[in-house]
């Protein structure tokens, strides 16, 4: 999957937040608009994949992402209790989906998403060297204390195999491995998930 983005994005949005800024414009018969912001998928699998989600109706997934300046790879889950074929299956579709968004002009970063050791065998192939890698902080790890050396691991090895020379977090970056992958040279460049913004904007309220 051809990393066809090159500089980081100004902005991040979730899937369903590109949905909703596509039918508001349709509904006001605006067909040409453009929001500077890249897509992404850092969320429940079921709110993006299903009988009617990216996958199977890609072609309408398609006529949403053009209106954005580009799209993170879909995450799709690769749970550690989830059978290797399962995950193997789930980094299949994420390369095949950016791929397919990349020949049809849209601007792709590849997310990376592994598990334990045995995952390294497969969850690295098809990106890209030096090129900007995407990564999700916002679920289990490595926010959880009980998979954060499984993510450390994780991290050092995919900088180790593919020398990104740019990391987008979407989440907090602030654990002591992106301090490590900084140190190194290597441009790490967090974002705030739409959580930890509605809870900023929250306690803004609040002092006012």
């Amino acid at each position: 999957c051809p990393t066809t983005a090159i500089e980081p994005p100004s902005k991040l949005i979730l899937w369903d937040e590109a949905k909703h800024i596509y039918k508001k414009a349709l509904a006001r018969n605006d067909r040409d608009f453009f929001y500077d912001a890249v897509v992404c998928f850092y969320m429940d699998d079921y709110k993006f994949d299903g009988p009617r989600g990216i996958w199977h109706d890609y072609e309408k997934t398609l006529d949403v992402l053009v209106h954005f300046a580009g799209a993170i790879t879909p995450d799709f889950s690769t749970y550690q209790d989830f059978p290797e074929a399962i995950k193997i299956y789930a980094t299949y579709r994420m390369r095949l989906m950016g791929y397919w968004l990349g020949a049809n002009g849209i601007a792709v970063y590849n997310n990376v998403r592994w598990g334990t050791e045995e995952s390294w065998l497969y969850c690295f192939e098809g990106i890209p060297h030096d090129s900007v890698v995407a990564i999700g902080t916002v679920g289990g790890s490595p926010r959880e204390l009980n998979h954060r050396d499984c993510f450390e691991k994780g991290l050092y090895h995919m900088v180790d195999l593919l020398h990104p020379h740019t990391i987008i977090v979407y989440g907090s970056a602030d654990y002591e491995c992106f301090h490590r992958v900084s140190q190194s040279g290597i441009k790490v460049v967090s974002y705030p998930s739409k959580t930890a913004t509605a809870f900023a904007r929250r306690g803004k309220h609040e002092q006012e």
